[in-house]
Parts: structure tokens; C-alpha cells; sequence
């Protein structure tokens, strides 16, 4: 039976600042950049108003922050904190110490474009150039799955067999700026879910570890090998406490959900919000007879490649739609790694990718019903090139 749950209006960076309290995360260190601002703005005012029971460090940069976050989960903190687009990019250095040394922290990114030019606005140019850094990573498509995800991040993080910090990605305004209907849990439902946290190591000059090590080149492989396995192994753990959270809330979440895939033949591909969007889309192209689904990747790290290979069986074509450019590459992002997933199913099915929503730019549902087409042409006729920038202007 589901938990009671009271729902409310609130912007989505509020309700992941409430989700971090009921979490009672008790260190926090951050750095204010558009567009995740309000959430650690709103968790300062929860700390200086005695509402949150943690350490809330001011620090003057990102890379601080994330260096101040490696800190606090040593001492045995449970630890969260948030960033954006250039702030992640300048944490770019420790994030890859903060997954080495398996600490569980939390982390909110509000996805945004890189500079330059400058922009604040939406795409997913900043994690996708974090890809590779260690971290567990999902997307959600809205307030709720980003409420809900960030109190899960934590108990999958913290698990004694993960021991991973982890990501919950949501989309830059589109979601952080917006208002939304969300289901609400008390503190004490959150407490059943979320136990108080025993971290497996941790500095205590009566018990000393060592932290950081160095690794001559005869160690160093054998680490890395480590790193990926805690990484893959991950899967089965963040499987379990989605399960849990399923049943405590009645909402599930799998590492890769379908919209009307049955019996599609074309399959839409992608991440993050623009997937509701795209779901009008095939509703329209379901309405004309036409046998189209969508695929919505939410695992991210570690990659869901039996998951994926399961979802697109039966399709002849899978259309990609990433966020991110892939500078002077053959493909952007997630289109080389489902291209590389899907590599030995042999011909079926055909996969081609367009980017879209760069910057913040609008992608409305004839924009994916215009891709569909494009997609299906490019899949008959043979490829025109290997770099598709979907809405560029002559």
C-alpha cells in the first residue's frame, strides 16, 4: 500500500531543497549559479532557520565546493550539493577524486548550456561533459522524479556494497524555474526509507585509514578496474531501491521506460523533459495509424545495456534526439553510446540522431514529428553525413 502523501504547487528547486531535508543531509556546500541557485539558496534559509539540522559552508567557487563536499563525507557527513553548466565544469577536477574515493555525495545538476557564447538557458553540453567522471548518474523528466530521485539518490549512494556518489540530472528552468503539482511524504515516511547514515570509513584519529592514496603504474589499472565494477555492479542496487520506493509511494522507475512502444517500428530516443514533449508527438503520429514509440532513457551511469537492447527490439529504426554537440565527433553523446549498445544486435535496428534544443532553443511536438520523417528518409535512403544539428537556420 502506497504511503499517504499530501500534494502541493511548488517549484521544482524547492521541492529537491525540501527532498534534501527530509533526506537530513547534514553537510552542504555550495557555490550559487543560474539556474540552480534556488536550491541551495532555499537550503541555506532552512539551516540559518533551524529547519535543517546541517553545516551549510559558503565557498567561493564550485571546485571549492565539491573540494569541501570530499571533506565533509570523510568526516562521515551525509553530504549533498548542486551546480550548473561552468560550476561543473570547474568541479570537473575533484569529481573524478570524489567517485575514485567512493564518497557517497549528492549532487543536484541543473542542466545548461557551456559557454561560449554565454548562455543560462537548457541543453545538456555540462554532463555530458562529465560523462566519463565515475558518478551514478539519472534524468528525470519532472518536479516529482526529481523529488523523488533525490531522496533515493542518497540511499543508493550510501549502500556499504555502491559507495558511489551519484547525480540527479533535471533540466535547466524548464524544470528547476517551473511550478509544479507534487506528492509530498512526511518526515517520518522518509525515515522508514531513508535510514541514518553509517558511513564504512571514516577520519577518526583514534581509528586512522588512509584516503587519497598514491598508486605506482603496477596498482593503478587494477583501481580503475575496481572503480568500473563498482559502477556496473551499481545496476542491481538502484534497481532495489526503486522497487522500494515503488512500493512505498506507487511510483516506479526503470533504468529505461517506453511511451507506446508496442509495435512501433520507429522509435524516438532521449533524456530529460523534452521527453514529454516528444510523447504529444507520438500521440499525434499513433492518431494517423503510424507505428511510432518513444524510448526515455533514465540511467544514464552506469549504462542500461540489456535494458536498452530489450526496449528497441522489433523496431527497424531508433531515432536518437540529443542535447549535447559532440564537437568535430561523429555523433553526439548518447547516439554513440546507443550506436555502440546496440553494435551487436547486427542490422536491426537502424539508428540515426539528430541534436535538438541547443541552448535553450524551443522544441516544440512538430519538431519531433518533423525528426521522425527526416529519420525514416535518412533510414531508407543512406546516411548524408555523420553530424545532424536539427532547426539550424541559413
Amino acid at each position: 500500500m502506497a504511503a499517504k502523501a499530501h500534494r502541493v504547487g511548488m517549484e521544482v528547486s524547492i521541492a529537491v531543497s525540501h527532498a534534501v531535508q527530509l533526506a537530513r543531509a547534514e553537510a552542504i556546500a555550495a557555490y550559487p549559479i543560474t539556474p540552480q541557485t534556488h536550491i541551495v539558496e532555499h537550503l541555506s534559509l532552512m539551516v540559518a532557520n533551524g529547519d535543517l539540522e546541517a553545516e551549510f559552508v559558503n565557498v567561493e567557487s564550485e571546485h571549492s565546493a565539491m573540494s569541501t563536499c570530499i571533506g565533509m563525507s570523510a568526516a562521515g557527513a551525509r553530504t549533498f550539493t548542486a551546480t550548473s553548466s561552468q560550476g561543473l565544469a570547474l568541479m570537473n577536477e575533484i569529481l573524478f577524486i570524489t567517485s575514485a574515493m567512493r564518497f557517497p555525495i549528492v549532487m543536484a545538476v541543473a542542466n545548461r548550456a557551456l559557454s561560449g557564447p554565454l548562455s543560462i538557458w537548457n541543453d545538456h553540453g555540462d554532463i555530458m561533459a562529465a560523462r566519463d567522471i565515475g558518478w551514478i548518474q539519472v534524468f528525470v523528466e519532472n518536479g516529482q522524479e526529481a523529488f523523488d530521485h533525490t531522496i533515493m539518490a542518497f540511499k543508493i549512494a550510501e549502500n556499504h556494497h555502491v559507495l558511489l556518489p551519484t547525480i540527479v540530472n533535471m533540466d535547466g528552468f524548464i524544470l528547476t524555474h517551473v511550478v509544479e503539482a507534487l506528492e509530498m511524504l512526511d518526515q517520518e515516511t522518509v525515515d522508514k526509507f531513508l535510514p541514518e547514515y553509517h558511513p564504512h570509513f571514516s577520519l577518526d584519529p583514534k581509528h586512522p585509514v588512509t584516503m587519497g592514496a598514491f598508486a605506482m603504474p603496477e596498482l593503478f589499472t587494477e583501481c580503475k578496474m575496481a572503480h568500473q565494477m563498482a559502477l556496473t555492479n551499481s545496476y542491481e542496487h538502484i534497481l532495489n531501491v526503486w522497487a522500494e520506493w515503488g512500493k512505498l509511494t506507487g511510483r516506479h522507475y526503470k533504468p529505461v521506460e517506453q511511451y507506446r512502444t508496442e509495435g512501433a517500428k520507429t522509435l524516438l530516443l532521449m533524456m530529460g523533459s523534452l521527453a514529454e514533449v516528444a510523447e504529444v508527438a507520438v500521440d499525434e503520429l499513433r492518431d494517423q495509424g503510424e507505428a511510432v514509440g518513444l524510448v526515455k532513457m533514465r540511467m544514464w551511469r552506469p549504462f542500461p545495456f540489456e535494458d536498452l537492447r530489450q526496449a528497441v527490439a522489433g523496431a527497424d529504426l531508433v531515432i536518437v534526439c540529443d542535447r549535447a554537440l559532440s564537437l568535430g565527433g561523429a555523433a553526439g553523446p548518447v547516439l554513440a553510446e546507443v550506436r555502440s549498445a546496440l553494435y551487436p544486435l547486427a542490422q536491426k535496428p537502424a539508428v540515426v540522431g539528430y541534436t535538438v534544443g541547443l541552448g535553450g532553443r524551443d522544441v516544440q511536438p512538430e519538431a519531433f514529428t518533423e525528426i521522425v520523417r527526416l529519420g525514416q528518409t535518412e533510414a531508407a535512403t543512406g546516411p548524408t553525413g555523420e553530424f545532424f544539428l536539427f532547426g539550424v537556420r541559413s
